[in-house]
């Protein structure tokens, strides 16, 4: 970059002969001095510098405050868990003994997490404080910037599993997206189709693992329905409050008519991992229907869908199933 320096010249011009005044104009140079940024230069970068080792300085301090008295709670969990196994025999109640186990490993895994976030607050304190000596090394100051970014999401990570205490927060997720049928169809179909886009990839930065188990796709564009499944921990935690109707609002090109709004049900249910719950259920209280097509000669089921009369529950499957597959199911 280059300092720039304004100078105002004042300038006498000789005398006019027709008026016998002087006049008196001042003009104005605009002088650029070009001079070496290297000063500035230097002030950006050690600004730069303190930033990132503030920064990673605070994630350790969180992370070193935080830590050990987690542990201790945890530990303390895991003892008890211990005790309750070893109180009774595991061949009793193999339903109790199924759950006293899976709450074990989670303590056990809870544990040795935290351990691992110690370990690496340990590490990036001490990268840090060797990349400062002397010469900045700047090697050294990226691979302490690195763990603190794996520090801070184990962080994140832990506090948002002691928030999510209910009964099916710690489940997978089911999520049933389905087209508005009010308002412009194919705008509706479009937003459903940008909602599935949007939840995939939410998965994707998560690293859940969710796969598209149907979707039914719009001759006009977009999506009428499509059903993700998240067979993640603490996925139906996440995502239960996405549960509703999501619209979108867009400003009509004509000023005399009413805003245009796209309409699409978003639906979460948990998914059991794990364990299940033990449910018993009356054939007669299933009402099955399905739609049968012929396709090269042959008779296949394009859709099938259960409800439970009782309940109103209802599930539906739109994969292609050959009719044997249909009488066997």
């Amino acid at each position: 970059m280059a300092a720039e320096a304004v100078v105002y010249v004042r300038t006498l011009y000789p005398q006019n002969r027709r008026s016998g005044s002087h006049s008196h104009r001042r003009l104005c140079s605009c002088i650029r001095a070009c001079q070496p940024s290297n000063d500035k230069s230097k002030f950006y970068k050690e600004l730069g510098l303190f930033s990132l080792r503030k920064r990673i300085e605070d994630t350790v301090m969180n992370a070193e405050m935080l830590a050990p008295s987690a542990l201790e709670a945890e530990e303390a969990t895991r003892s008890k868990q211990e005790e309750i196994i070893n109180g009774y025999d595991l061949w009793d109640d193999l339903n109790r003994t199924n759950d006293s186990l899976l709450k074990l490993a989670d303590s056990s895994e809870v544990v040795d997490s935290l351990k691992d976030l110690q370990f690496k607050a340990e590490e990036a304190r001490l990268i840090t404080e060797l990349a400062g000596k002397d010469v900045i090394d700047y090697r050294l100051l990226k691979q302490a910037y690195t763990a603190s970014v794996d520090i801070k999401k184990s962080l994140d990570k832990y506090k948002i599993s002691k928030l999510l205490k209910g009964p099916y927060d710690a489940e997978g997720a089911c999520v049933i997206i389905e087209a508005g049928s009010e308002g412009e169809l194919s705008e509706n179909q479009i937003w459903a189709d940008r909602l599935l886009k949007m939840y995939t990839k939410w998965a994707r930065k998560q690293g859940y693992n969710g796969r598209v188990i149907e979707k039914r796709a719009s001759k006009i564009g977009g999506i009428k329905s499509a059903i993700i499944e998240f067979e993640s921990k603490y996925a139906y935690g996440y995502l239960s409050g996405e549960r509703g109707v999501h619209c979108v609002t867009r400003s009509s090109q004509s000023q005399s008519q009413c805003d245009e709004v796209s309409l699409a049900a978003v639906n979460v249910i948990p998914l059991f991992l794990n364990t299940a719950p033990d449910l018993i259920i009356d054939d007669m209280d299933l009402d099955v229907s399905y739609i049968a097509a012929s396709k090269h000669k042959h008779r296949v089921i394009e859709s099938v869908c259960i409800q439970h009369v009782p309940t109103g529950l209802k599930v539906q499957s739109s994969d292609l199933y050959s009719w044997h597959q249909f009488v066997d199911v």
